[in-house]
């Protein structure tokens, strides 16, 4: 996103300095300063020539937002990879302390972290610049490992010599548990509020180092042997029983009716990645693990924590596929489980946890795994644990886990010492994780680039350099036997595929490169096969989104007049002969959304149909592509607004529908844009000779047109995740409905559907935006779109509510909105080249 800056008022952005200035920034009116010792501070600070960045966080939740880690990486800064020079955020005239990171810890440092505060609908506007040195801070946080050195091996058992900490450690063949080797049995890792250890041999169980103080006490547990940290101490002590479980957070195999822990290994490795003030992490590798006498696979696992938090972040990915990977907590008597919400959509993380008098000590003890609803297969239990059965994608899972104990030092974190506490605090860390601050970020190499003259060469230039990063990042995997990226999973025949196909035939219309022919070629081509069979579609589903594909294979054919492309294209009108409607004749979004239109359903399905029909037959059936719009038009339109409802019920059943009207509650964005996009395109396909159905759409075109505008970001020309609704509580400037609506208003100028005069400045406005608020330039010079909202359907945890389309991952270069973003250019391209 950008910050800070208008079309009318921009940064004092030198394109050769990069340097910020405080004087624009007072002038903007986003900041005054504090005192004349502040404003000399922050006028030293953001008038040197190393100013890269400005961001701004918002708090988009009902609770305050206390050591809240941001990390933003090199990428989206603008910075080489290998950059490595000390960086500084400023919040005003304090500085705030920063740590470089390696965060997928590869060996390479890949951007900065920092933690802040943000109370109940406060944001913070932050600045980022090179600096000279690193600032002081506490040390925070801490990962280690330590072995012995100066002794001998005696069988199974290490006997004399002395602790030494190491970065990395190959595990030996003699080690085993209660060896004596390892300092504490394995790695540490731990926060100013809690710490944790994983044994580094068979039995893989994850414990937990209970905290009295709020500093590192790692470095000094175990230095006199196994015993002494069982014992309550000044710092803390061990306060979990793991015995024969996975302890807090370990992961292991389901085998259908147990956990089989990490414990048929050929090889150990651990390698500590980070041992930071903010932010420490460490990998452990697993060679040759068997989890079943049949299958085989090398396990890495990442675990880290940041400061002012007590959850452990774990990412593990297997070599080879395998499913009923697992998370779990050890399953005490006495203790009460907890289970947080299931209905709920996918994206959102959800938990299980135990709550009771489970410490070694005595005490009330919280603990818990979370994760993202999509990747819980289900939950279950064996004689040890409460497991949580997750689903790899692209073989790798993702969750946190978490101990909170009742005798944890007293900070502004806690301690936590009951369950409905605990219940609180679950709930609190599942949102955080669902919903992160909300970003806004400015960059130098961004505005150096967006803040030029807006001329059709720029526009199409803009268009090329998306779809080149993209042919580089991703436009290829879309495939048939490719892999989807941004979804993590195969590539499928789907309406996303066929939005990036046409962007970049459309580009390559105005522009020819074979790199874009060869491209659609490439995509498209995979799926239609030599009978005309589409690969990956399944007609019985009766999806409308597949439909949206089909109007790339309609302009292939059209071309080619390959019979294969016929038949494929045949397949795809044969199933909207026969897919299930409404009463009144509308397409059910999909078989499993039975009596429910979408605006989303309108672009994926009536373009295809109206295009099919002037190809296919002398005399096109009109009447059967306006059915859509009528019933939207008169249904789904609020007469008030003249905006559009989501999604419409004919049956009131859905948990998201009002039970008098039918209607979803809110006006999303990109839901519009669908049906704006839809409207001009369709128009394409209508002849002439049909007056009255064209002037149907043209006067719904007229109608939306100026609710559309009205409804525009004045500040940025962009518009709003919810678009009645600017500046609400974790509302967004969204960038798939933004690019929808620029290109809905360039086609329909350059088409002669709207007056010029009425709209030009309108649509400038909108594209100006779109480069302006959601364009980021990388230091390898390909670029990205920001704040997208990745998906918003209804149904199946999907309830509809406002809470619910905030709760969606905001994403960048989705397709749903890369796509619309080069073809917005390319018409903006042709407006603007008539213009001059």
């Amino acid at each position: 996103m950008k910050l800070f800056y208008s079309s009318k008022c921009k940064l004092g952005l030198n394109v050769i300095t990069f340097a910020l200035t405080a004087a624009t920034l007072v002038a903007c009116g986003e900041r005054t300063a504090q005192s004349g010792e502040a404003s000399n501070s922050l006028a030293a600070a953001v008038e040197k020539p190393s100013a890269i960045a400005t961001l701004e966080l918002a708090n988009p939740s009902a609770f305050p937002r206390v050591d809240e880690a941001v990390y933003l990486s090199y990428y989206e800064l603008g910075l080489s990879a290998g950059f490595a020079a000390p960086l500084a955020v400023w919040n005003q005239a304090e500085r705030i302390p920063t740590q470089l990171i390696d965060r997928d810890a590869d060996g390479n440092k890949d951007g900065i972290l920092f933690t802040v505060d943000v109370a109940v609908d406060e944001t913070l506007k932050l600045r980022i610049a090179e600096a000279d040195a690193p600032v002081e801070m506490a040390k925070r946080t801490q990962a280690e490992i330590s072995h012995k050195v100066g002794g001998e091996w005696v069988e199974r058992e290490y006997k004399g010599g002395s602790f030494q900490n190491v970065s990395s450690l190959a595990v030996p063949e003699e080690h085993t548990d209660h060896s004596y080797f390892i300092r504490y049995e394995g790695p540490g890792i731990e926060s100013d509020l809690v710490g944790y250890r994983v044994y580094l041999d068979w039995r893989n169980g994850f414990d937990i180092f209970g905290k009295k103080v709020q500093k590192p006490v790692l470095q000094g547990v175990g230095q006199d042997g196994f015993d002494s940290y069982h014992e309550p101490a000044d710092w803390g002590m061990d306060v979990l029983k793991v015995g024969s479980s996975l302890g807090v957070g370990g992961y292991g195999y389901w085998d259908g009716e147990k956990v089989v822990r990490v414990s048929d290994v050929q090889d150990w490795q651990v390698d500590i990645a980070e041992d930071g003030d903010l932010y420490s992490s460490f990998k452990i590798q697993y060679q040759g693990w068997k989890p079943t006498a049949d299958q085989h696979t090398d396990l890495t696992a990442v675990l880290s924590m940041h400061a002012g938090s007590r959850l452990v972040e774990v990412n593990a990915k297997t070599s080879a596929e395998l499913d009923n990977l697992v998370a779990g907590i050890v399953n005490h008597e006495g203790t009460e489980l907890i289970v947080g919400d299931m209905d709920i959509t996918g994206h959102a993380y959800t938990y299980i946890g135990t709550y009771g008098p489970q410490s070694l000590d005595g005490a009330n003890l919280g603990m818990a795994v979370i994760a993202k609803k999509k990747a819980i297969r289900e939950t279950t239990s064996d004689a040890y644990n409460q497991v949580a059965i997750l689903k790899p994608a692209d073989k790798e899972v993702q969750y946190y886990f978490v101990a909170a104990w009742a005798n944890e030092a007293k900070s502004e974190h806690g301690p936590i010492t009951t369950k409905a506490e605990f219940e609180t605090y679950l709930k609190q860390e599942a949102e955080k994780l669902t919903m992160p601050l909300r970003q806004r970020l400015t960059t130098s190499a961004s505005v150096a680039e967006t803040d030029k003259p807006l001329t059709a060469d720029v526009a199409l230039d803009w268009s090329k350099r998306l779809a080149d990063s993209e042919l580089e990042r991703k436009t290829l995997d879309y495939r048939f036997g490719g892999f989807d990226h941004i979804r993590k999973r195969p590539s499928y025949f789907e309406y996303t595929t066929g939005m990036v196909m046409q962007a970049y035939d459309e580009l390559n219309a105005v522009s020819p490169k074979p790199r874009y022919a060869d491209a659609v070629q490439t995509v498209m081509g995979s799926f239609v096969n030599d009978d005309g069979s589409i690969n990956g579609y399944v007609q019985e589903k009766y999806n409308i989104d597949s439909i949206r594909a089909g109007t790339m294979l309609l302009r292939m054919y059209e071309r080619n007049q390959d019979p294969a492309y016929k038949k494929a294209v045949d397949t795809l009108f044969e199933q909207l002969e026969h897919h299930p409607r409404t009463s009144a004749g509308a397409f059910w979004h999909k078989k499993i959304y039975p009596h429910q239109v979408w605006l989303d359903g309108v672009y994926m399905g009536i373009p295809f149909l109206a295009h099919y029909e002037q190809l296919m037959h002398e005399e096109p059936n009109v009447e059967e592509v306006l059915a859509e719009f009528r019933l939207v038009n008169e249904i789904l339109k609020d007469p008030e607004t003249g905006l559009f409802y989501h999604a419409w019920d004919e049956k009131r059943e859905q948990v998201w529908a009002d039970k008098e009207s039918g209607l979803s509650g809110y006006h999303w964005a990109r839901g519009m844009g669908w049906l704006a996009m839809a409207l001009v395109d369709v128009l394409d396909f209508i002849p002439a000779e049909n007056i009255e159905e064209r002037q149907y759409l043209l006067d719904m075109i007229t109608d939306i047109a100026p609710v559309i505008e009205k409804y525009q970001d004045a500040e940025t020309g962009t518009w709003w995740q919810i678009i009645d609704k600017p500046g609400e509580r974790a509302n967004y400037r969204e960038s798939t409905a933004s690019t929808m609506f620029t290109y809905f208003y360039a086609k329909a100028l350059n088409q002669g559907y709207l007056p010029k005069e009425r709209y030009l400045a309108t649509a400038k406005k909108a594209y100006q935006g779109l480069l302006d608020e959601f364009v980021q330039v990388h230091a390898d010079g390909t670029i990205s779109i920001t704040d997208m909202c990745q998906v918003a359907g209804l149904g199946f945890g999907r309830d509809g509510s406002y809470a619910y389309y905030m709760s969606e991952p905001i994403y960048n270069d989705d397709p749903k909105g890369t796509a619309p973003f080069i073809t917005s250019g390319v018409e903006m391209y042709k407006l603007l080249k008539s213009e001059s």
